[in-house]
């Protein structure tokens, strides 16, 4: 049952909020811890604001069980910002680093860092359309990267890497699309980055966790605001931040400390994933070409047997309260995002309205 009139929001972000966490901010907007002014009014310099962002600081770390060794950074410009601030910070125009291609976005990460450093593809899966994701054992490297990236989760495509062994060179991945939907272990990785807008608030905030020994080594050229050591030093207040997005955040990360943490949320996604795909995986109608190894708990896509069914299943589907469920252009058909604010309920509305529709129109 959808709460106060809410219909289904599918889309792959900026994508559904909690619905108590919403209540939370109505409750509060006008008048923010009794002091007569909203939380967008308050200044990121005072003490009432300083222990928001501390408290929420912390609350990320114990979910992500963050090792103190590692810096965590609250940044501007969600996930995109960071394609050209990571080999601004961690490698030099003469320098070397290697992406894997598994994907839209992490291609878009490519295009971004060969601007400021050599890039070479550790691995790719292109040309199977990118059907899965290449395995951590595929991966050509060398002493000589300053780094590897990896798109864990791809949102567009919906394939997925879920487990990750250390490397002798960091690995910098961007977690947009997964970060707190099951538990990682932080100390496998060199950067963690991705924007807030799918598992944590509003667009606009991004996120960046960096084990320390990186920091220092910035080229000149990096704007003062992309630094991390210059971001780390001022506690990610060099300029004024994202102030509203990340007081959102610190509710959305007590809202999962509430819900039992990252094991108990990891549980809550599998099933709602298993039982969406189980279903395309038994339907004439439906299907998920993306190898059953590689596929995103997250983001699902499917398309329809019929494709001119395309434009019938999304204006009956958006009548049934489910909506933004469009698959990227360069995909095509569905694709149901089911985040951890996705409700499992939401899940089971969707099944019961593909049967209804396939029963109508296969």
């Amino acid at each position: 049952m959808m709460l106060n009139n809410r219909k289904y929001n599918f889309g792959s972000g900026p994508a559904t909020i909690p619905t108590s966490v919403l209540e939370e901010v109505k409750e509060e907007l006008l008048d923010w811890k009794g002091k007569g002014l909203s939380v967008l009014e308050i200044s990121h310099r005072s003490n009432d604001y300083q222990e928001l962002a501390l408290e929420a600081e912390k609350d990320f770390r114990d979910l992500l069980s963050i090792p103190d060794s590692y810096a965590v950074l609250f940044t501007h410009g969600g996930a995109t910002l960071q394609n050209a601030a990571i080999p601004l910070n961690l490698s030099s125009p003469d320098g070397e680093v290697s992406y894997v291609n598994s994907g839209y976005w992490a291609n878009r990460s490519i295009e971004e860092a060969k601007k400021y450093t050599n890039v070479r593809i550790a691995a790719s899966s292109q040309e199977t359309n990118f059907s899965f994701f290449p395995p951590q054992s595929s991966w050509k490297l060398s002493d000589k990267q300053d780094y590897i990236h990896v798109t864990p989760n791809e949102t567009i495509g919906g394939i997925a890497l879920r487990e990750v062994n250390k490397e002798v060179i960091p690995i910098v991945a961007d977690f947009s699309s997964s970060i707190l939907s099951e538990p990682i272990e932080v100390s496998s990785f060199g950067l963690i980055y991705g924007g807030a807008q799918k598992n944590i608030g509003p667009a606009g905030l991004g996120f960046v966790i960096v084990n320390r020994e990186l920091l220092g080594s910035a080229q000149k050229t990096v704007p003062s605001p992309m630094n991390y050591l210059i971001l780390e030093e001022s506690s990610s207040m060099y300029n004024t931040p994202p102030t509203f997005s990340w007081y959102v955040a610190g509710k959305v990360f007590k809202w999962l400390k509430g819900r039992g943490g990252l094991k108990a949320i990891g549980q809550i996604n599998e099933k709602k994933a298993k039982k969406l795909y189980d279903f395309v995986d038994r339907s004439d109608l439906y299907s998920n070409k993306i190898e059953k190894s590689s596929r995103s708990i997250m983001n699902i896509p499917f398309l329809l047997e019929k494709e001119e069914l395309n434009n019938k299943f999304l204006t009956d589907s958006s009548t049934h309260g489910l909506l933004a469920l469009k698959g990227h252009r360069s995909v095509g058909g569905m694709r149901a995002s089911i985040y951890n604010a996705m409700p499992e309920e939401g899940v089971e509305a969707l099944i019961e309205f593909m049967k209804l529709f396939e029963r109508e129109n296969l």
